[in-house]
């Protein structure tokens, strides 16, 4: 943090690209440690690194990807806590900067399974991470980034909005862009108000991601095909549409790719679509085709579903294998056996 910027950006032409570059929200997760318990009645908790930009770099870190976020932090404990989570994860941090008069956000969770996990967000009188400005990002490592993942909660506010806009700009549409439509109506006035931000973010993405609400307020449609097809008009490449029990649908030019959800016993949906996203970076990355691609993400997705936490909770590539093999000689068996596969969606997944 002690870092000039034109240091940091001397530093980064030092290096090889990053993997993967987010920017956009981080802070504490509290999660309780005693589930199906009201806040009001919790006596125990577990803290976390949180926020969706953060909890997709960790993602892709497990993965093996090289990663990094731009954001910023409260100069509190919390924040000097998320300095060293981002490290122990092994994401570089050059780029969280901090405010001094602002705190750290903090978010807690009711964790009601399977499917009920109320959000509490304190961000208040805002969120440091939109209190980024164009000063704020390396244009260089935007550039040469080999995914740049940027959030709808980005444009929320001033002067966040203009900062990922012109990050954006900078980007040029390089291949991989991703906007996560990742929208959290207490952070907006309106779905209308945010559709006309979302829309211009959209022209200037390759990828966007985002389940059935989200699409509703991008596009307009919460009907996952047309959702799709409206993104890709919108200008993305790549439109994925997380459909609940209905799976994930991914479109492209080669046309639609439907995948099915994975059964999991879910103890805390909350994290599970940031799972994802590392997952499909990944997997874009490798240039797998896109039904792989969907597959592995959805079930890095299921594995965060099964577990308390989130960034503490990504998966690694062998997990993720592990479980797709399971599940496929598992529906081998049914298929075999005549019998009907019942799938349950897991919570943001």
């Amino acid at each position: 943090m002690g870092l000039s910027m034109s240091a940091m950006i001397s530093d980064t032409s030092n290096r090889e690209p990053f993997d993967i570059l987010t920017m956009g929200r981080v802070g504490v997760d509290v999660y309780p440690l005693q589930p199906g318990v009201s806040l009001r009645h919790v006596t125990a908790f577990g803290k976390y690194l949180g926020g969706s930009a953060t909890n997709v770099a960790v993602a892709a870190a497990r993965l093996g990807r090289r990663s990094a976020v731009i954001t910023k932090t409260g100069r509190d404990p919390f924040g000097e806590f998320i300095h060293d989570a981002l490290r122990a994860f092994g994401v570089d941090d050059r780029w969280v900067g901090s405010v001094s008069h602002l705190p750290t956000p903090v978010t807690f969770c009711e964790i009601f399974p399977p499917d009920d996990f109320p959000l509490y967000f304190y961000r208040h009188p805002k969120a440091p991470d939109l209190e980024l400005t164009i000063d704020d990002v390396d244009v260089a490592a935007v550039k040469d980034a080999r995914v740049f993942w940027v959030t709808v909660t980005g444009l929320s506010q001033e002067p966040s909005r203009t900062a990922t806009l012109h990050a954006l700009r900078q980007r040029g549409r390089r291949d991989i862009t991703v906007l996560d439509l990742d929208y959290r109506p207490m952070f907006w006035p309106s779905r209308e108000y945010a559709r006309r931000w979302v829309e211009e973010a959209l022209s200037m993405a390759t990828v966007a991601v985002g389940n059935l609400d989200e699409c509703l307020t991008a596009v307009g449609t919460a009907e996952p095909l047309a959702a799709a097809e409206a993104l890709r008009r919108a200008g993305v490449r790549l439109a994925v549409v997380k459909q609940g029990p209905k799976g994930v649908l991914g479109l492209a030019d080669d046309g639609p790719v439907v995948v099915p959800p994975i059964d999991i016993d879910v103890v805390n949906g909350i994290g599970a679509g940031d799972a994802f996203g590392g997952a499909l970076c990944h997997g874009l990355l490798a240039g797998w085709p896109l039904d792989r691609v969907l597959r592995f993400a959805n079930a890095a997705g299921a594995i965060v579903a099964g577990r308390l936490a989130c960034a503490d909770a990504m998966p690694t590539q062998d997990e993720i294998e592990q479980l797709l093999t399971a599940r496929s000689d598992g529906q081998s068996s049914r298929r075999s056996g005549g019998e009907a596969s019942v799938e349950q969606e897991k919570a943001d997944a």
